[in-house]
């Protein structure tokens, strides 16, 4: 199935086409996300050290998590953030699943849980926060993620992209994106979709400037974080 979703993807044709081998922004992009996410690294270092010492704390387990996700042309990368779960947290979620039919149906729509069973009380603060996700800031300086792009997601997340899995794949996903600023979990699964497509339609460095400047108030006020 998920060879079948990938090979259906087809580069952009009509008005819409272009070079899919290099993301969207090019050069210009990439010089801003590489500066940006040094000097973040930079300015940011003594809350890294914090937050490592308090999830090692919280249950001895280690600080950060790499989780597989899909990235520009459909590379695989392992997406980092620090961890937020409990060490088991496949059994945990999958033993919940099976006895929550309407979690189970929760998590088939959105992959998403509200009260999601596998986060710890320091996960938790981290996640509303958006603090988890800093260690990002790596993969941008890596060449797998952007600043600003679509939210990254797993292979299997592709087959609700349909058709539009082209736009998802012809850019790097985002440490932020139209999707933090506009809800995140709160907005359903095709708006997610509709919103990466309208950000690789309409991409401009001002458009990027623009996001990550609503991103601060967004993650500030905790709109759709959990």
């Amino acid at each position: 199935m998920k060879s079948a979703t990938r090979s259906a993807v087809s580069p952009l044709s009509g008005s819409e086409e272009s070079d899919v081998s290099f993301p969207i922004g090019g050069i210009v992009k990439r010089s801003f996300d590489v500066s940006s996410a040094l000097l973040a690294l930079l300015v940011l270092s003594p809350i890294f050290l914090m937050i490592v010492v308090l999830v090692k704390l919280s249950d001895k387990g280690p600080a950060f998590y790499g989780h597989r996700r899909i990235g520009h042309n459909g590379r695989t990368f392992h997406c980092l953030k620090f961890r937020t779960m409990v060490v088991n947290g496949d059994e945990v979620l999958k033993q919940y699943l099976t006895s929550d039919p309407q979690a189970a149906e929760e998590w088939r729509q959105t992959r998403k849980l509200k009260n999601d069973p596998r986060v710890t009380a320091v996960g938790s603060v981290l996640r509303k926060l958006s603090l988890d996700e800093l260690p990002q800031l790596i993969n941008i300086i890596r060449g797998e993620m952007s600043v600003v792009g679509p939210r990254p997601v797993v292979d299997e997340e592709l087959n609700y992209y349909e058709s539009a899995a082209r736009y998802y794949l012809s850019t790097r996903p985002g440490l932020t994106g139209l999707w933090q600023i506009s809800g995140r979990n709160d907005v359903s699964y095709k708006e997610r979709v509709d919103y990466d497509t309208q950000y690789v339609q309409n991409w401009s460095m001002m458009r990027d400037i623009s996001i990550i400047m609503k991103t601060v108030p967004a993650v500030c006020m905790s709109r759709g974080s959990y």
